[in-house]
């Protein structure tokens, strides 16, 4: 691997940028997705590794690659330290995620609330997304009911490339946080990447369940499925 090549790959880390290395069979030249222009297969081949998180070989133009994806963890952000939070961290972190817990109420969020691999930030949300910076693998939900935290969230939300967007409340309680968004400036299509109610229907009425719904939801997006 050659310096400029490391160089770029660290800086892909520090910033969660994914990129694909592509190393060719036998003879080692390496390049790097999408920073360097590429035969369409390979190219395609490239993006379908980064998407799937997968690498392997592949044999273009008589030459064979190995394809291997440099990606960020995926990881939620949950707006709202509440009992629905404390079910969905467990399962998020049990597919995969890298969770933060956002709440400035720092009664709620709390280690005795909240065990095992979790980030407890108690910041106001819209701070704490700022700082985050949402980007293609990250997913974000707010759980709180209160607009004072879940709209700024969304707001910031909205303006992000993340890939999921959800928020708890009923119906009646989405289409009066879709008027106040509205007034925030948000237009139509940005408002329909909010998944609310929240969660795939699955009837669900306790916080664990309304915790699995919400994660099932989550991993489908992922995975480029509709729900």
């Amino acid at each position: 691997m050659t310096p400029e090549t490391l160089e770029t790959l660290q800086a892909a880390r520090g910033t969660r940028r994914p990129v694909a290395l592509l190393t060719r069979l036998p003879d080692g030249a390496q390049r790097l997705h999408p920073d360097e222009v590429l035969p369409p297969a390979l190219a395609e081949a490239a993006e379908a590794a980064l998407r799937d998180d997968r690498a392997g070989p592949v044999t273009v133009e008589g030459a064979t690659w190995f394809v291997q994806p440099q990606t960020p963890p995926p990881r939620l952000i949950v707006v709202g330290a509440v009992h629905v939070a404390q079910a969905l961290v467990p399962m998020a972190a049990a597919v995969g995620l890298a969770v933060t817990v956002v709440d400035p109420r720092r009664a709620f969020a709390t280690e005795e609330r909240f065990a095992g691999e979790v980030t407890l930030v108690d910041e106001w949300p819209d701070d704490a997304l700022l700082a985050l910076r949402p980007d293609l693998r990250t997913a974000i939900v707010t759980l709180t009911h209160d607009p004072k935290l879940d709209d700024p969230a969304l707001d910031v939300a909205l303006k992000s490339e993340a890939f999921y967007i959800g928020a708890l409340g009923s119906r009646r309680t989405h289409a009066k946080r879709i008027a106040r968004l509205t007034e925030l400036g948000h237009g139509e299509e940005a408002i329909a990447r909010i998944r609310a109610p929240v969660g795939l229907d699955i009837g669900a009425v306790t916080a664990p369940e309304i915790a699995l719904s919400v994660i099932a939801q989550v991993v489908a997006a992922r995975r480029g499925k509709a729900a």
